[in-house]
């Protein structure tokens, strides 16, 4: 619930005191402030497409055109409690969001929905130096420039809007549902932002900062080489100082996406590199901007920057996204910050990447499983079991095909709330004033940005094939779209550091390091609605209760494997990330069930209908059924299932 102070789009960052922020930051304040509007729907689907692909207010899908499907783009966006911390940190009109949502709906719908198979039948080229991407493509971003969303989330101080990132997350949803390849230019963009905000000098901030709030020029993230993945203390592209106190940059990048285009005017390059005399390993990188196309005094765009575009890859998927090798030759560049502190600057872009990426995964899937319930409900195909009729039924009556399509649902119901609260973790960190709260919050961002980005895009390739399977051989072919989907989403467990980096970031750093107070924290407050949980839905609760009671267990024992037996860790951080997923997955779909029946039995507001909050409660229902049992293999696997692998040799493989 969020109060109403600002009355434009621009919104209004305002410090926050300790009584309005969550529980899941302190552990001890109401979730909610006892008054206000609410911004997004409290709990359950809002409709993103209402009155557009979707009819509103609706409990289940209905096309809002009679004989439509509704589903080419159009999903809803689950608006948990998570949401209200967005007030806390940036309170915004609710009017401003609601038209907010429904015009980006709109726009993915009609705008960024068409350029999808475009984009994967066409994909991008390179042609005599230069990447090619379909006009179609190229039209469609010049339009989102064009009606300001490059700047939605972006620093009003440099033409952004500086509304909060649990709106900005949902529209992303949408947008990434509509197209993926496209949805990365503006995603790694606002990821660069946010780096040279936080880091970069006053001057490079004027020079910079403007036209890429604008969406004008782009930004891209230039990490990895050849013979520097995952381990980034490889990085060997060297910085070695000019007269003129810029820096000639030298060497390669590769799987720079976006890296080259001809869709924005200027491309700002944030590179990784080493100054001549850096010491070895991490400490010796430093972050630099080097701008595509130098900058002139007075803005303009000077001469070219020797920084080229050597080859694309060829990919399983996202056709319509370059993937670049990205050639620099003693191009200029500018250092961001303190040298040796490169690692540590991008870590701000790479946070939100993560986000984003975690968000891309969840998006892709829920578009495959509202096209494949769109389809269950078409398709005819034998009869109903247990029917008298000998009529043939569409195929959602039969039970396994329900099983599929629900477990798609109440896994992205789950899914969502989770970046949800990420991104209100973020608004928190922007707008809080108390140092000591605000470092909490922090803690709590970082604890969910591997959760997010790792859980949402395994689960997305797995929901995607789900989805498919409910097709049978109608999605194994191209013409009904379900195979790019599954081709499109299978980068994200990869891409922006791999699913494995990312368990093994959330033992050491995210837990170990603090002896597990974050997530102990967060189970405590699941703890305190399970509680709750128990007077109206006493099976839920119990279930809740073991779950927590056993990721507890787990937390301990990586702990304890962290300072013991770190490679045993390491073995369990797969299964350590997925048991906290799914069972903070399961505490937000329970708050999301009291919520539904504070409404159902007229405690609060409930504009939505019966059958809405109903709705509510049955996908929580499904999801404690048949999702979150999976938490008791994962944590016996924490225990001592690593073991095991450690105790197989090399040979026996």
């Amino acid at each position: 619930m969020l109060s109403s102070c600002c009355a434009d789009a621009s919104g209004c960052p305002t410090g926050v005191s300790a009584e309005t922020i969550p529980l899941w930051v302190t552990g001890t304040m109401p979730m909610l402030p006892p008054s206000g509007k609410p911004v997004i729907a409290l709990l359950g689907e809002y409709d993103a497409l209402a009155g557009l692909s979707q009819q509103a207010q609706c409990a289940y899908p209905a096309a809002a055109t009679p004989g439509a499907n509704g589903h080419g783009c159009g999903h809803n966006l689950l608006g948990t409690a998570a949401l209200a911390a967005a007030g806390a940190a940036r309170v915004v009109q609710a009017d401003t969001v609601d038209a907010v949502l429904e015009e980006a709906a709109r726009f993915a719908e009609q705008v960024l929905a068409p350029t999808n198979r475009t984009g994967d039948l066409h994909g991008a080229k390179l042609t005599n130096g230069k990447v090619e991407t379909h006009p179609d493509l190229v039209n469609a971003y010049h339009e989102y420039r064009d009606a300001g969303w490059a700047g939605l989330r972006a620093p009003a101080e440099y033409g952004g809007q500086g509304l909060p990132a649990v709106v900005s997350a949902a529209c992303e949803e949408m947008w990434c549902a509509a197209n993926l390849s496209l949805s990365l230019l503006p995603m790694l963009t606002i990821g660069a932002i946010e780096a040279l905000f936080n880091h970069a000098d006053d001057e490079q901030k004027q020079v910079y900062l403007p036209k890429m709030c604008e969406g004008a020029w782009s930004g891209t993230m230039n990490l990895t080489e050849p013979g520097a993945g995952t381990d980034l203390a490889q990085v060997a592209v060297k910085a070695v100082p000019k007269d003129n106190g810029a820096y000639a940059i030298s060497g390669q990048k590769i799987f720079i996406t976006w890296g080259a285009q001809e869709i924005t005017e200027n491309i700002v390059h944030l590179v990784l590199a080493r100054l001549p005399d850096a010491p070895p390993g991490v400490q010796g990188i430093s972050m630099f901007i080097v701008p595509k196309y130098l900058v002139n005094a007075d803005g303009s765009l000077g001469a070219r920057n020797p920084v080229s575009v050597v080859g694309l890859e060829h990919k399983l998927g996202i056709h319509a996204c370059p993937t670049c090798v990205m050639q620099f030759d003693e191009a200029e560049g500018y250092l961001i910050g303190r040298a040796g502190k490169g690692l540590a600057y991008m870590f701000t872009m790479m946070k939100h990447a993560r986000l984003g990426v975690g968000i891309e995964g969840h998006a892709v899937a829920e578009r495959a499983y509202q096209n494949a319930l769109a389809y269950a409900q078409e398709r005819v195909q034998s009869r109903e079991l247990g029917s008298d009729s000998q009529e043939p039924v569409s195929i959602i009556h039969h039970p396994d095909v329900r099983r599929m399509l629900l477990v798609q649902k109440a896994t992205l119901a789950a899914q969502r709330a989770l970046y949800m609260q990420a991104a209100s973790a973020i608004d928190l960190v922007h707008g809080l004033e108390d140092p000591v709260v605000r470092k909490q919050a922090e803690r709590v961002l970082d604890y969910l940005i591997p959760i997010v980005k790792a859980w949402n895009t395994d689960n997305g390739v797995l929901l995607t094939n789900l989805a498919m399977q409910v097709y049978g051989g109608m999605g194994y072919v191209e013409e009904t779209g379900v195979s790019q989907y599954v081709r499109d989403v299978r980068i994200t467990p990869i891409y922006e550091g791999t699913n494995g980096v990312q368990a093994l970031d959330l033992i050491g750093r995210k837990t170990a390091a603090n002896g597990g107070a974050v997530p102990l924290a967060l189970l405590a407050e699941g703890k305190e609605i399970a509680q709750t949980l128990a007077a109206a839905a006493p099976d839920l609760a119990a279930s809740l209760l073991q779950a927590i009671a056993a990721a507890e267990q787990s937390v301990a024992d990586i702990v304890a494997q962290m300072g013991e037996q770190p490679a045993l860790a390491a073995a369990a951080s797969n299964a350590y990330l997925q048991q906290m997923a799914c069972t903070l997955g399961a505490i937000a779909l329970a708050r999301g069930w009291l919520a539904a029946a504070d409404a159902l039995a007229g405690r609060t507001d409930a504009p939505l209908g019966e059958a809405f909050y109903r709705a509510q409660q049955h996908t929580a229902q499904v999801y404690f059924a048949y999702v979150l049992p999976q938490v008791h293999t994962f944590a016996a696997q924490v225990h001592s299932g690593g073991e095991a692998l450690l105790a197989v040799p090399f040979e026996a493989y």
